[in-house]
């Protein structure tokens, strides 16, 4: 027993003498005669698995080149709140190992073998902006060349964090980073290189990635700075990959029915204004329209302020905004019928510039003795108000003949209640123009979102 623990740990000296000195070590040309044949394994290789605590290299002074690449197969989920996002990744490290080495000709024509990674040196890259567990499954195979190159394929679910932009939701594009470096190994003795070319690696992953998700591959590209952490200095590739949301599903749940909505109460000004149903059926809409937004809040993120809420809010103000109109005017025509109170003089004028045929008013008929344009349905101020009793029907209700001053204050009152009532179709006509405006922005910005 003590013989034998003397042998083992002369030969872990001897190892690590030979690994720390440089030009003193040497390969190991492998002699796998009868390898295949009824099983046979290289016993060559157990003094290279000995020495997988030790970084493989002849001169420790030279760094190992680890080339990476690596294949976006999936974008799992990205979390607005949290921000982070979750993809599903093919990781690859390429390295040389300076002590293997075998002739596939003494050895049946193989020229590469699958080992344990167990039993291998692995570098000690990640990802920098890793926010989770890595849940790699153990007991992976690698894959040695006969020449001593080592390839290490992994699969690996990423959360990372991203700064996510959602203000232009669900129209946003976003670029996260993802940076691959060494923990321990400075540049002195670990250098990262690329075993495929940016454009590869993009090209693959937009090939095999899942294209039924929300999120879509656009490109990757890379930097390739050095990080100094104090006075250590690490190699470092940051890759950057960028996705944008496909906006159909949001936009045919979202923005449709808000638009339907706001179009209904558009053309409710169509309904008199004088009517009593008018007012009813904005409050419906009004309730159905907060009722969609309760619905639908789980579709919106969970922070920040996109800009598709200030369209919502937007939605939301103009039809309040038309339910207030609609009971001031309410208020106003009842009024008017009972005792029209003086309009003011800059009222007045307002009225009679914006009544003018000059104006870009929606061309309706105009009504005699009114001047003003107003939208379908309304009713006339004679029909607000009632006819005025003549000089022989005062006589024949038994009531004196009316003197020319009576005849003028009617004329007068006459006269007030049709400005109040013409003064009510221009803010009805007002109200409709800035909904059209409201409806036809909004589509040419979602046109242009949605193309760019």
């Amino acid at each position: 027993m003590d013989r034998s623990w003397f042998r083992r740990e002369r030969l872990y000296f001897f190892l690590v003498l030979s690994l720390l000195l440089p030009g003193r070590g040497s390969t190991f040309t492998i002699n796998c005669t009868g390898f295949g044949q009824n099983g046979k394994y290289m016993t060559a290789l157990d003094s290279v698995f000995e020495r997988k605590a030790f970084r493989p290299a002849i001169n420790f002074s030279i760094p190992t080149i680890v080339n990476i690449s690596f294949t976006v197969s999936a974008i799992l989920d990205v979390d607005e709140q949290l921000q982070l996002l979750s993809s599903f990744l093919w990781l690859e490290m390429v390295w040389d190992n300076p002590f293997i080495s075998w002739n596939p000709e003494e050895c049946e024509g193989i020229s590469k073998i699958s080992v344990a990674t167990k039993n291998l040196w692995l570098p000690d890259i990640f990802i920098t902006e890793f926010m989770d567990v890595d849940k790699t499954p153990k007991g992976l195979k690698a894959f040695i060349s006969n020449e001593g190159r080592i390839r290490y394929k992994k699969p690996m679910k990423v959360v990372s964090i991203c700064n996510l932009n959602i203000f232009y939701f669900p129209f946003d594009q976003q670029n996260c980073t993802l940076t691959f470096s060494s923990f321990l190994y400075t540049v002195e003795y670990i250098s990262l290189g690329m075993e495929n070319e940016v454009w590869e690696i993009a090209h693959t992953s937009q090939d095999i990635i899942q294209t039924h998700g929300e999120w879509e591959l656009l490109g990757i590209n890379k930097a390739t700075p050095k990080k100094s952490v104090g006075t250590n200095l690490y190699d470092q590739i940051i890759f950057y990959v960028a996705i944008r949301r496909r906006p159909k599903f949001y936009i045919m749940n979202l923005l449709v029915p808000s638009s339907f909505l706001v179009t209904i109460d558009a053309f409710s000004f169509y309904l008199p204004a004088g009517s009593k149903d008018r007012a009813p059926f904005k409050i419906t809409l009004l309730l159905g329209y907060n009722v969609f937004l309760l619905m639908m809040n789980d579709l919106l993120p969970a922070s920040g302020t996109p800009l598709i809420s200030v369209y919502f809010a937007l939605c939301l103000s103009l039809m309040v905004l038309s339910l207030l109109e609609t009971i001031f005017i309410s208020y106003l025509l009842d009024l008017a019928t009972t005792q029209p109170p003086p309009m003011p003089r800059w009222l007045h004028f307002l009225l009679l510039h914006c009544t003018s045929p000059r104006t870009c008013c929606p061309a309706v008929p105009q009504k005699r003795n009114t001047g003003l344009d107003h939208l379908p349905g309304m009713k006339e101020p004679m029909e607000l108000v009632g006819k005025l009793p003549g000089p022989r029907e005062t006589k024949l209700n038994g009531c004196p003949g009316s003197t020319r001053a009576q005849q003028e204050d009617k004329a007068q009152k006459q006269h007030l209640v049709s400005l109040w009532v013409q003064f009510s179709h221009m803010m009805d006509t007002l109200l409709f123009c800035l909904y059209l405006i409201f409806l036809a922005t909004s589509i040419v910005t979602v046109i242009i979102l949605w193309n760019t």
